[in-house]
This record gives C-alpha cells, sequence and structure tokens, in this order.
C-alpha cells in the first residue's frame, strides 16, 4: 500500500470514497493494504475461498462474506500462506478465521471479526467475484480496497 492512509484517501475522496462501518480485528502480518477487489460468499464452507487463494492474486484483496458467521473459520494459516505465495495483498472476512499466531506472522493483510478453532465445512459451496455487501458497502468486484489501522475503504473503478 502507498503510504497514504486510509483517512487521507477519505478526506481526499470524500463524497466518492465509501468506508465499512463494521469495526474488524487487524491478524495478519500487514496491517495496511490495498488493492483490486475480488470477493467470495459463502457459508461456514471455505471451499471457493481455499480454491481463490490458490490462484495468482497479483495484489488483489479477496473479501469473504460469510455473512458474519463466528461458528467456522474460513481462512487459516495454510490458506494464508498460499495467499501470500500467491501474491494476494489481504483477505478481509467477515466471519471467523483460525491459526491467529501464525496468521500475525505472514505478509498478508488479514481482517476478520473473530477467531474460532473449528475449520469450515467442505460442501464445494461458494459464489465467486459476485458483489457482496455489510457494513454499509458494496464490495464489489474491481474496485480498490484500502485498509490500515482506522478501519476499510472503498473506491469504484474509475473514481
Amino acid at each position: 500500500m502507498s503510504q497514504i492512509s486510509v483517512a487521507d484517501l477519505c478526506d481526499q475522496h470524500e463524497g466518492a470514497i465509501e468506508v465499512c462501518e463494521t469495526q474488524f480485528r487487524d491478524l495478519g502480518g500487514k496491517i495496511a493494504f490495498s488493492g483490486p477487489i475480488r470477493t467470495v460468499r459463502c457459508h461456514e464452507d471455505n471451499s471457493v475461498v481455499k480454491a481463490t487463494l490458490a490462484t495468482p492474486g497479483q495484489g488483489c484483496v479477496l473479501v469473504v462474506d460469510g455473512g458474519g458467521s463466528l461458528h467456522r473459520a474460513l481462512v487459516g494459516d495454510m490458506l494464508a500462506a498460499d495467499g501470500v505465495k500467491n501474491g494476494w495483498a489481504g483477505v478481509v472476512v467477515f466471519g471467523a478465521v483460525r491459526d491467529a499466531a501464525v496468521l500475525a506472522t505472514l505478509d498478508l493483510g488479514v481482517k476478520a471479526l473473530g477467531t474460532n478453532p473449528m475449520r469450515s465445512v467442505k460442501r464445494g459451496e461458494g459464489v465467486l467475484d459476485a458483489p457482496v455487501a455489510f457494513g454499509g458497502v458494496i464490495f464489489t468486484p474491481g474496485d480498490t480496497l484500502f485498509a490500515d489501522q482506522d478501519g476499510i475503504a472503498v473506491l469504484a473503478a474509475g473514481a
């Protein structure tokens, strides 16, 4: 991410930038990160998350709409390591993650609602690259997400 803070971006793009009202925990080794948005919508099943993080990320941020469920983790150390290896800038999980001690050591931005040691179920369910919404923001693939200690902001493509 460039050196500009999310707060400064909000000042510069007031009226055009959207700010996520959901309060996330910073769990990755990178606190500040940004990139084009890719999305997954799933519920307690990380099959599509796993498959997506195994592909070239090209500096993108994967936004995972887990419906806010804290019952099962959608990202853990192995999936996050795949994200690092494949060039993802970060992962935002509207749900839970696990392996927090390892996530903190990885060169990846990870924001999530919380943690849960239970792994996800594997039913092969999930929707890739469809707009998802939480925290008063619609996360649309191709828009740009900016994240740091102050929160998450999204600029529409071309803004």
